[in-house]
């Protein structure tokens, strides 16, 4: 299970480095910023990115769910009651599984109805993470089951 908590840790951290970067006004993969805000955001109506704050709270957010994997696995110690661990790997979880089931969902759909976006949404984003709350899934099982 080391493995999966690190293989997830070191997806989140990218993903949380492209969301920084964003905050600093870095436009790739995009050639633009409103091409970026269809690609990225999708919020229907929407040509602006957020604010800088709110793209380096995203950023943070998702780095702090790849340390949760890590200390659900206890690849890192973390002071405290353990039990504190395993709900925020319960709550990480289910950030990601509805997430990942929202990008079906018709209305998430019209409020994020952007192409690129919702294209990308469906067979990428999505997914991806679908994929990441089953990984907390495995290693929220391995964490309960001793």
């Amino acid at each position: 299970m080391t493995t999966i908590a690190v293989i997830v840790f070191m997806s989140l951290t990218a993903i949380a480095i492209f969301h920084a970067a964003w905050g600093c006004g870095v436009r790739w993969p995009a050639q633009n910023e409103r091409d970026l805000v269809a690609l990225v955001i999708g919020a229907t109506g929407r040509t602006r990115m957020p604010p800088p704050l709110e793209c380096w709270a995203a950023a943070a957010a998702i780095f702090a769910a790849g340390l949760v994997a890590l200390a659900v696995s206890n690849v890192v110690a973390v002071p405290g009651p353990p039990i504190l661990v395993t709900l925020a790997g319960l709550v990480v979880t289910a950030v990601f599984a509805l997430r990942g089931i929202a990008a079906y969902l018709p209305p998430w759909r019209r409020r994020f109805s952007q192409e690129p976006f919702a294209t990308m949404d469906r067979s990428w984003y999505g997914p991806l993470c679908l994929l990441f709350a089953l990984a907390f899934v495995m290693l929220m099982i391995k964490r309960i089951a001793g």
